[in-house]
């Protein structure tokens, strides 16, 4: 059986990474193929326990910057192995809402720690585990974060220590993942996500059919 397909969607706060996979998946299984999909940090019990000491200090308190890495790449290993790696290998697709280019852009662009040594980590936490495609929704900052303020009006939804963070800290963020599309052109797909969601979603379904689904 072939091997499935990986395909990761990345980008600052309030791209819509979300909804564009959710779109996405539908088209997929319309055609008949078999789609797991999955956020990060979480995706496993242990990962969805860590989500919550990283977005909202379940532990009770908050992790320092080198306990944020690991914890992350902690969530991102268990992914790996017990969901990502056994639909692969079944000839399942997975489609990631963040991975480990996550960690470069936020942890190594953002917080300052090595971009070198983040990717260093991603590997070891990875493995095998290298996604066929890459796309990241590009929105400027000041754009994403009244998205995110919009999705908070009428929730009971605080802002997590991620989206808290100062708006200097996400421009880094947006630039480091600008940064490797260039260095990365053969898996990165860079897409405008300054408009709605619908043309966003004709994008990449062109991206993804004219890469994978185009021999059939």
């Amino acid at each position: 059986m072939a091997r499935g397909r990986l395909i990761t969607f990345e980008g600052p706060e309030g791209a819509g990474k979300s909804t564009q996979a959710a779109l996405l998946i539908s088209k997929l299984e319309a055609r008949g193929i078999e789609v797991v999909y999955t956020r990060e940090p979480g995706g496993t019990k242990l990962g969805e326990a860590i989500r919550g000491i990283l977005q909202y200090n379940a532990a009770g308190e908050d992790p320092c910057p080198e306990s944020e890495v690991l914890l992350f790449e902690a969530s991102r290993a268990q992914l790996v192995r017990h969901v990502i790696q056994p639909a692969l290998e079944r000839g399942a697709w997975v489609l990631c809402d963040r991975f480990a280019d996550s960690t470069t852009a936020y942890q190594g662009f953002g917080r300052g720690f090595s971009v070198e040594l983040m990717e260093t980590i991603n590997r070891f936490a990875i493995g095998a585990a290298v996604p066929d495609m890459t796309i990241l929704l590009d929105v400027n900052v000041s754009l994403g974060m009244q998205r995110c303020a919009k999705r908070q009006v009428g929730k009971k939804i605080q802002y997590d220590r991620i989206e808290s963070e100062a708006l200097e800290f996400h421009e880094k963020v947006r630039q480091g993942y600008l940064d490797l599309a260039r260095r990365f052109p053969e898996r990165f797909r860079k897409v405008d996500a300054m408009r709605l969601a619908e043309p966003i979603a004709e994008d990449v379904w062109e991206l993804v059919s004219d890469a994978f689904l185009a021999q059939g």
